[in-house]
């Protein structure tokens, strides 16, 4: 099976501008992304970060990882994907696992487990994972999204809503799972889901795999036991995953 990784990494975050630069224990958050996915396996041959700024892109080691640059209109992390793999000419059954540039603790087996899931599951066009919602509080939060499951680990929706509702006994939350922000797709999966247009679904819950569930496309989720470390989203974000890294140093 032929798989890369691409880390989009943005420079102009709102929230938190130039993240993928800061550094924990002397190191660019994004190059810590890169460890965590040469950790999972892959060669680092095979993993790319794909930026719209030159800044970023000076600072990947080139013998850890590919440094690509993308365009700067691109509205996800998705599209950034999607540039990559038709630049680098990807085949259409090449698995592609998008990291998020901003999770400096992502777990290693988080990234293993999702190659070899999308790797048994031909079926589904895009793989994900999800944990179980462990309070109340996550349940009822509409920043923690909610991926509701079928019986063979087919996602058939994704919201912000406390779901699934238990009616006989509101307070259950044991068939509750909340999504992990990773991706697989195949290059033809991928090129399909970047030519659709925004869905009405996707807009009106933010959430961008909505497009590919409105357009009929298969996602695939797996169950993941591990704990899910923040990512940095803000500086307050940074500075508390900056201190447990120091800690495990």
């Amino acid at each position: 099976m032929n798989i890369k990784v691409v880390i989009p990494a943005r420079y102009g975050s709102s929230r938190l501008p130039g993240k993928p630069l800061l550094k924990i224990n002397g190191v660019e958050v994004v190059n810590h992304v890169v460890q965590r996915c040469i950790e999972a396996g892959v060669a680092h041959s095979d993993i790319f970060v794909a930026s719209d700024d030159g800044r970023i892109l000076e600072v990947i080691d080139n013998t850890k990882s590919m440094a690509i640059m993308t365009d700067s209109k691109h509205q996800s992390g998705t599209d950034r994907l999607c540039e990559v793999a038709e630049k680098e000419g990807w085949s259409e059954d090449t698995l592609v696992i998008n990291v998020q540039g901003d999770e400096p603790m992502i777990p290693p087996d988080l990234i293993s487990n999702l190659i070899s899931f999308a790797g048994s599951n031909p079926q589904f066009h895009i793989c994900t994972a999800v944990t179980s919602v462990t309070s109340l509080d996550e349940f009822n939060n509409p920043n923690v999204v909610k991926a509701i499951l079928g019986e063979d680990g087919r996602a058939l929706y994704f919201t912000r809503s406390a779901s699934p509702f238990n009616r006989d006994v509101p307070g259950d939350i044991e068939m509750a799972n909340r999504h992990i922000g990773i991706y697989s797709y195949r290059v033809s999966a991928l090129k399909c889901f970047c030519s659709y247009e925004e869905s009405q679904l996707e807009k009106y819950e933010k959430l961008e795999q909505l497009r590919a569930l409105s357009r009929g496309m298969a996602i695939g989720a797996f169950v993941y036991e591990g704990n899910i470390p923040h990512g940095v989203d803000t500086m307050e974000d940074f500075e508390k995953v900056k201190e447990l890294m120091e800690l495990e140093k």
